[in-house]
């Protein structure tokens, strides 16, 4: 599979007077590659892409690419129309890119069918793979497993999910039914374990931002069968997926790293830096967990 594993949705750091921190995004690359994550996902959710420039987005690619390590860039291009994710999708150096990550379309609440040609269009508008991102508390809209399979059977390079639902019977339908080669990827840290144990392929994680050896262990484990390792590593985790969406993501993990010192909590407006009560409590997981840093 071209995306198994463990994935890290990358968090785009700022400096204090709000521009984008290359240097820091660079180091936190370079940890990514080091700690063992399977592939790298700029440009998503995490990484505040709706508040940033063109030109921003081209060089944080064009950075991602030079500091990946040889990793497989997922990169986030998604909107909510088929021209304007096809115009994501021009304006990147396409020769940067291993695969696109494209969202539900969100606010507009398109029907199942709406949904279909939309993925169907956009997976014929290029010969790159494309990871169907579902996340209905974000966009008002859930792709069904119906749906996906379809999809999954009628567009050859429709090759994965990113399921985050929260329904973990939804994701385990879609990985009974789906054909070989098609990867189901939790898009929740809480319910990578469970999918992984039903047959799933690995994680697009937060957390791993900030503990990016643990989670690529973890998936290591359930990779290979080894579910009491993979369970023991899940339950050490657990205090930490919990914690890092106490707020709206990517608030409480950019308050995370900025505990472990390697970059500012800093948000763009609509977002804010996370409360004093989630930062203490952060620290008091991230105390928890051994080696965390």
């Amino acid at each position: 599979m071209l995306f198994s594993g463990c994935g890290t949705a990358l968090v785009t750091p700022f400096t204090l007077d709000g521009s984008v921190d290359y240097s820091a995004y660079c180091t936190l690359l370079e940890r990514q590659v080091a700690q063992g994550a399977d592939f790298l996902v700029p440009l998503a959710t995490t990484g505040e892409t709706p508040t940033l420039s063109l030109a921003e987005r081209r060089e944080l690619l064009r950075l991602a690419r030079e500091h990946a390590g040889g990793r497989k860039l997922l990169v986030g291009c998604g909107g909510n129309s088929l021209q304007g994710t096809l115009d994501n999708i021009a304006s990147l150096d396409a020769a940067l890119a291993d695969g696109y990550l494209v969202v539900v379309p969100y606010y507009n609440k398109p029907t199942q069918e709406g949904m279909y040609q939309y993925f169907k269009a956009v997976a014929a508008s290029t010969d790159k793979g494309i990871i169907i991102y579902n996340v209905p508390g974000r966009t008002g809209a859930n792709i069904l497993p119906d749906t996906v399979i379809r999809l999954a059977r009628d567009c050859r390079n429709i090759i994965g999910i990113k399921e985050a639902s929260g329904s973990f019977s939804q994701g385990s339908e879609i990985i009974r039914r789906a054909p070989e080669g098609f990867a189901v990827l939790s898009g929740d840290d809480d319910l990578t374990f469970a999918l992984m144990a039903a047959g799933g392929h690995g994680v697009i994680s937060v957390a791993s931002n900030v503990v990016p050896a643990e989670v690529a262990a973890m998936c290591r484990y359930a990779a290979a069968g080894d579910f009491l390792r993979a369970r023991a590593l899940h339950h050490r985790l657990s205090p930490l997926f919990r914690i890092l969406f106490v707020e709206s993501n990517p608030i409480p993990v950019k308050a995370a790293l900025a505990l472990l010192g390697l970059c500012t909590d800093r948000m763009r407006l609509p977002l804010v830096s996370a409360s004093a009560a989630t930062k203490e409590k952060l620290g008091e997981v991230l105390a928890a967990i051994p080696n965390a840093g």
